[in-house]
């Protein structure tokens, strides 16, 4: 892994049930995302995704990649235009920098309708320390 590679791309589609299900377990109650009368009252055309649903799908993207052990430091996003129940949120991401210890990814995610998400997400990997030796190991010499 080396800056500028590219990760392969990852493929959510948006679904009522995503939406609803990521206001509430995000605790996020406003109406906008759970109610479609109240969201076309306010003057969207239903409702839409919250950032904190987003902001989950940017770590799981990054997390999916980098492995089980990638600990999220820093997520860090701007919303662009909203996502809606039935349009198709795809991610991509490219390496920006790379050490010993963190990861620096760019993350940009679209639909329909342009840029849902743009973002960076950092890192940590984390340090093991030196494995002993295998006791059971069969040594060479017999």
């Amino acid at each position: 892994m080396r800056p500028g590679d590219e990760l392969p791309p990852l493929t959510v589609p948006i679904t009522r049930t995503l939406v609803i299900a990521g206001a509430i377990v995000s605790r996020d109650y406003q109406d906008v995302h759970h109610d479609a009368e109240a969201a076309r009252a306010k003057g969207s055309p239903d409702i839409f995704m919250n950032i904190l649903t987003t902001n989950g799908l940017v770590g799981r993207y990054v997390t999916d990649h980098l492995g089980p052990e990638a600990v999220l430091r820093k997520v860090s996003i701007r919303l662009g235009v909203p996502s809606y129940p039935g349009d198709v949120l795809v991610l991509t991401g490219r390496i920006l920098s790379v050490n010993e210890r963190t990861t620096e990814i760019s993350v940009v995610g679209t639909n329909r309708l342009g840029r849902h998400v743009t973002g960076r997400v950092v890192t940590v990997h984390p340090v093991h320390p030196a494995r002993p030796a295998d006791p059971f190991r069969a040594r060479a010499d017999g």
